[in-house]
């Protein structure tokens, strides 16, 4: 397959924006990791109009997708963790071509995973982790209990990638696996949950009453990214919080997770009059010593 595809990425190699090209084959034990194809032609570029593009080729009974993908959206989807096989391909494919070592230097970055990296991706699961939180135990609090289980599992799920990040690794496709190991008690917890002979209804409270323990132990680290990032000026808005580069990445999550934030005492509320005077804007604002104090700034 490589010879049938050498044309396609060279030609793209030629041309100036192009920042590197990843080959990734199909492995027999895991064909969903190659999305069921036969290979996989990853092109990473400078910028490009569409931030990914995507085509399909077929040579005799082989199938083949190339994705060519920016580079803002590649660091995206690893901050975020919302592509999980992206890892997998950056790791494990074969590097066809490098412009100036950009996806030698990619795969270092990932290997020594950089403490800001961390720290971001703690913020952006634990905010996830708040909203699962507290959606499922507003829907089991309601009696519905199935749909409060879709998201205990999701909790889990979070809770399981924050621990593997804790580590220094980063969270595989088979998460699992990486938890059992690595985080056991939080494994014990997703075990009662979907093994458990109680009813569901007694499996939610304890895992809310354990949850809920998990996330205040973890509260001070989930939230250190933003606190130190919010203090960059004295007060924000709410859009102004949005638009800052970093955490754009909380996307939907951000407003609760201020919210979330505000209720523990780790980031304030200044009111600001607006024209109404009866009607006040809402400022944000953390106490500098105290993040500087807590995180050793």
């Amino acid at each position: 397959m490589e010879h049938i595809l050498r044309p396609i990425y060279q030609e793209r190699a030629s041309q100036p924006d192009t920042l590197g090209v990843i080959l990734i084959n199909k492995r027999e034990n895991a064909p969903n990791m190659t999305d069921t194809f036969d290979a996989v032609l990853l092109i990473i570029v400078k910028e490009a109009v569409h931030p990914i593009y995507s085509k399909h080729y077929t040579y005799g009974d082989s199938k083949t997708v190339m994705h060519i993908l920016t580079e803002e959206r590649l660091r995206k989807w690893i901050f975020i963790g919302s592509n999980k096989r992206l890892v997998d391909w950056i790791f494990y494919g074969k590097i066809m071509f490098d412009r100036n070592e950009f996806l030698f230097k990619l795969r270092s970055e990932l290997q020594e995973f950089p403490f800001f990296g961390r720290k971001l991706k703690t913020g952006i699961q634990f905010s996830k982790l708040i909203r699962r939180y507290q959606e499922g135990k507003e829907l089991f609090e309601s009696g519905h209990y199935l749909d409060s289980y879709n998201h205990v599992v999701a909790l889990l799920h979070h809770l399981g990638r924050l621990s593997i990040i804790d580590s220094g690794l980063y969270p595989e496709v088979i998460v699992w696996s990486q938890v059992k190991r690595i985080e056991p008690a939080i494994y014990k917890l997703y075990e009662e949950l979907i093994l458990s002979n109680e009813s569901l209804e007694k499996r939610l409270e304890l895992l809310f009453l354990a949850g809920e323990f998990l996330i205040n132990s973890r509260t001070n680290d989930g939230g250190q990214h933003i606190l130190e990032t919010m203090l960059e000026q004295p007060s924000w808005t709410i859009q102004e919080l949005h638009n800052h580069p970093e955490l754009s990445y909380y996307s939907t999550d951000l407003e609760v997770f201020v919210e979330y934030l505000i209720e523990k005492g780790l980031i304030h509320v200044e009111p600001i009059i607006a024209k109404n005077e009866a009607i006040f804007h809402r400022n944000y604002y953390v106490d500098k010593q105290f993040v500087e104090s807590e995180y050793g700034l």
